[in-house]
């Protein structure tokens, strides 16, 4: 009997971003921003391990403290080699499939990584994402745990350690990779919903409260934008 596939949905977060510092337990809403991320993946159907990957700087200890107290694993590697955080994370728990997420996303797009993780599963990719036609900061993308460890062994510019998916996106020759398409009413390039400074902490701020209680869509977020 072929056994089920592991999938891990890893968020990356640190508290030592350059232009927002500590923005990743800023809180919004009432809760760190941290927590809609992880919240939000409750409605998966998709079955997945959820972890939070930080770094072992002393400074992240209070991401793995808020990770403790959500009960959710925390894994920790380097701070600036977040490929290499990526590929130590999925062997270390095994996975066969890396969901990659960040903690500066509180608006991903759930109906839709659903589809992309289909999709991926579906057509044997390597990689399959999901950017580049939703708003910025809703979509994902998900690797092959090969496929990491991969770019780990060959991706050795700065761009490629830091980054994680973009030695897979400069040698597509090299790799099997899928993109997911979108209804028309989600087509909003042009929007962005991540959390980068403080006018996009504000705007969070703005959006999440119009949800009362409940987690924003995507058109939610797009007709208050």
């Amino acid at each position: 009997m072929k056994r089920s596939v592991t999938i891990g949905a890893v968020i990356q977060a640190r508290m030592g971003s350059s232009r927002l510092p500590g923005k990743v337990l800023r809180p919004i809403a009432g809760r760190p921003l941290l927590d809609h991320v992880v919240g939000r993946l409750a409605s998966l159907r998709a079955a997945v391990t959820v972890i939070v990957a930080t770094s072992t700087q002393p400074r992240d200890d209070a991401i793995a403290e808020r990770c403790a107290a959500l009960g959710v694993p925390c894994f920790r590697g380097s701070e600036q080699d977040v490929l290499a955080r990526y590929a130590e994370c999925a062997a270390a728990h095994g996975f066969d499939h890396v969901i990659r997420l960040t903690a500066d996303n509180p608006f991903t797009d759930v109906e839709e990584l659903d589809r992309l993780v289909e999709l991926h599963l579906r057509e044997d990719n390597d990689y399959t994402h999901s950017f580049g036609v939703m708003p910025l900061g809703v979509g994902a993308e998900i690797f092959t745990r090969a496929a990491l460890e991969r770019s780990a062994r060959e991706g050795h510019a700065p761009n490629h350690r830091e980054h994680v998916n973009e030695y897979i996106q400069e040698n597509p020759d090299r790799f099997r990779i899928g993109r997911l398409t979108v209804a028309a009413d989600k087509n909003r390039p042009d929007l962005s919903l991540t959390v980068d400074t403080e006018e996009d902490y504000a705007r969070a701020c703005r959006l999440a409260s119009r949800a009362a209680g409940t987690w924003l869509t995507t058109h939610e977020a797009i007709a208050a934008c």
